[in-house]
Order: structure tokens, then sequence, then C-alpha cells
């Protein structure tokens, strides 16, 4: 640990990285696209947002495990224990110290978000509509009725993430208002108001991030290229 300032007055503490940070802000308009497609029956576009969240969680995924130390799960991510002494002695008390990025409660609705996501798109990629005249790239590797099952859990899967999401602002709301504790902000300047000492945090370079996303990007492409059928 180091500390932010000697005489204890407060310093700024850089939590999230610049790719963790457009990777929340770019999965947002995503998500809304994709849903506006869907429902507007612009279904080239809405594979188009579906391919584009998708390229984002693989990246995501990867950047769990080799980015920033913020954005690493293992860095969030604790056991049943970890998150019931949470809750218990932090959440609800004011004056407890905020966590250096995502506390635990927030870190498994991370973990959540990312596996809906994940299983709303599996499941995109195997949907057929009801008249069979559009589907997802790989509705071809299963019969009609599974295609139609996919597309009714598709829609569904898609609910519970709009609950996930609110949520999620609830959250937000109440760290604001109760805790006093904006947790807006660090996550558009990346980094937050800090009083003593400062965690030791591990950045990755962004060239890094840049590299994975264009591999990232690239194989999903190729996937979809080779092995889908719009």
């Amino acid at each position: 640990m180091a500390e932010a300032d000697m005489s204890g007055a407060p310093a700024r503490l850089r939590i999230w990285d610049l790719p963790t940070r457009l990777f929340h802000w770019t999965l947002v308009p995503l998500l809304g696209l994709a849903w506006w497609t869907a429902e507007e029956r612009m279904l080239d576009w809405h594979r188009l947002a579906g391919y584009s969240i998708f390229t984002l969680l693989l990246f995501r995924l990867i950047w769990g495990v080799a980015g920033s130390s913020t954005a690493r799960f293992s860095h969030f991510v604790g056991g049943p224990v970890t998150l019931f002494r949470y809750v218990r002695g932090h959440m609800f008390n004011r004056g407890a110290a905020p966590a250096p990025g995502h506390n635990p409660v927030g870190g498994w609705s991370v973990l959540a978000m990312i596996a809906l996501l994940a299983t709303q798109v599996g499941l995109g990629f195997f949907s057929v509509d009801i008249d069979g005249m559009e589907s997802g790239p790989f509705a071809y590797l299963v019969d009609f009725d599974t295609g139609r099952v996919a597309a009714e859990w598709h829609a569904f899967v898609f609910n519970i993430i709009l609950t996930l999401t609110a949520l999620h602002v609830v959250a937000i709301l109440f760290y604001l208002i109760h805790r006093r504790d904006n947790l807006i902000g660090p996550m558009i300047s990346g980094s937050r108001r800090w009083t003593g000492e400062q965690p030791v945090l591990r950045f990755a370079p962004a060239w890094m991030a840049l590299v994975i996303f264009l591999l990232v990007a690239g194989g999903t492409w190729l996937l979809i290229a080779q092995f889908g059928r719009a």
C-alpha cells in the first residue's frame, strides 16, 4: 500500500482503465440498438448488433484474466462468505471505505450480466422466426422446432437482462443517495477521490487491449463468414 497524502487529504486514485470503460459504455447503446432493431424487424442490423455484443463479451472475458487489476475477475469476485460479510458489514454502512473497483455485490452482478448476455447471444445464433424467413447464422444446424424454442428463450432472457439492468440502476442510486458514493463518475473519468492509503493497482497497456480486441473481432468475423448463414 502507498499513502496518497501524508496529511490525509483526498487525492485522485486511478481505478478503471480505458478498455474497461469503453466496454461498459459501448455495451449500453448496443443493447439499445439490439432491442430497437428487433422491434422494428430490422434483422440485418439486429444480427450485426448481436455480433458486436458477442465480440465485446469475448474481449471482456479475456480482459478479465489478462487485463488491469480492477478489470480482473480475481480482483472482484469473491465467494459466498465474502459476499455475505460485505452485505452485512459494509453495504449499508455509510462510513465504510469504498471498494477500489467493483465491490463483492457488483462483482457478482457483472458475472451475472456477462452470463446472461452470452446466453442471449448464443440463443440468437440458433433462433428462427415464426415463418422461418429470418434466422440466426447457425440456425441451419438445428431443426425448425429447436430454432423456435431458441427464439422464445432469446426473448425471455432479454427480459431478465432488462430486470438486471433496472436493479443495476437502483444499486447506483442507492450508493449515490445512501452512501454518498458516485459510481458513475469514475466509470467515465477512470479515477475517483480517495482518502488515506491507496491500493496498489496494476494497469495493463492499452496496446494490449487493442491487439486482443482486433484478434477477437477478426475471429468473430471469420466464424460468421465461414460457418454462419444469414
